[in-house]
């Protein structure tokens, strides 16, 4: 009895190894870029003092939805990821679950995600269907669409207008200006990311915006960085927001400059490098902004 007891608990130890795998708890980078765009816009709605309800609502949230999002993409990837050498190795690829548990997963971490959406306003709650619809269907759009990394900018960007939803019940101008600024940052990101697999995505057929731009890659990406820097300049006019906000505009502009030299060989490490560093331009983006509330006179 005790011998099958031990081996039902391996089991089940082994098996939600598997799904922490699958929504990528282990490469925890997904919520970090997620949720930057977030806390900018949360920080700004609240004029620098949001409600610790709504931080924990909006940093869980952030963290379940982009596991929900990985389940659902690696359900959608699953006869393409095993021809991918970087992805060759996720749990439904190599068939160490079955399609029926990445789609259990997902269920259940979306109706954990709805019950937080539930405790929001009734605006937020409208978005965050929206929101959700945006985050199901991109694994699914970027088989037809070119530019998928924008529509998954859209994705990763939404809780920039639910921030300011929940903070305002409504979407200010400033609001859709950051969500805009989220979706160019993330095809920044994500472009990078795809350079990664550019070879492997051409043999396959998967569309992205590395395969698209081809030799002006690094060009179209220095122009979209130039592009968020703006446009963050620009919300921080709105705001009102000073030096300490400058300060962190400029230090993510030197991150910026450093991912083009990385890439500048268009090498996949290197180009894995720059997208791993985005990380800390989102940080640097809100220390700046957290530092400007906090010493405003």
């Amino acid at each position: 009895m005790a011998q099958s007891m031990v081996h039902a608990l391996a089991r089940a130890g082994r098996t939600l190894r598997e799904y922490g795998l699958l929504v990528r708890l282990h490469r925890p980078i997904g919520i970090w870029l997620l949720l930057w765009p977030t806390l900018w816009a949360l920080w700004i709605a609240a004029g620098g003092h949001p409600t610790e309800r709504l931080f924990v609502i909006f940093v869980l949230g952030t963290v379940l939805m982009r596991s929900a999002g990985c389940a659902m993409n690696d359900f959608a990837d699953r006869d393409f990821d095993p021809h991918v050498k970087r992805t060759r190795d996720r749990p439904l690829a190599a068939r160490r679950i079955s399609p029926y548990e990445a789609i259990g997963v997902f269920v259940a971490l979306a109706l954990a995600s709805l019950a937080l959406a539930l405790q929001l306003n009734r605006p937020t709650q409208l978005l965050a269907v929206f929101g959700c619809a945006i985050a199901v269907s991109y694994p699914f759009v970027k088989r037809f669409f070119a530019l998928p990394q924008f529509y998954l900018g859209a994705a990763f960007g939404w809780g920039v207008p639910m921030a300011f939803a929940a903070e305002l019940g409504a979407v200010p101008k400033i609001g859709w200006l950051l969500f805009f600024v989220a979706v160019l940052w993330a095809g920044v990101y994500d472009t990078l990311y795809a350079m990664v697999d550019r070879d492997d995505d051409l043999r396959v057929g998967i569309n992205s915006t590395a395969i698209l731009f081809g030799d002006a890659d690094r060009f179209i990406i220095a122009i979209m960085q130039l592009m968020v820097l703006l446009g963050l300049y620009l919300a921080g006019q709105e705001a009102k927001l000073g030096f300490w906000y400058g300060l962190g505009l400029a230090a993510g502009g030197v991150f910026f400059l450093y991912q083009q030299v990385l890439i500048r060989r268009r090498e996949p490490e290197q180009c894995f490098r720059a997208f791993l560093n985005n990380n800390y331009f989102g940080m640097a983006v809100f220390i700046g902004l957290v530092l400007d509330y906090q010493f405003r006179r």
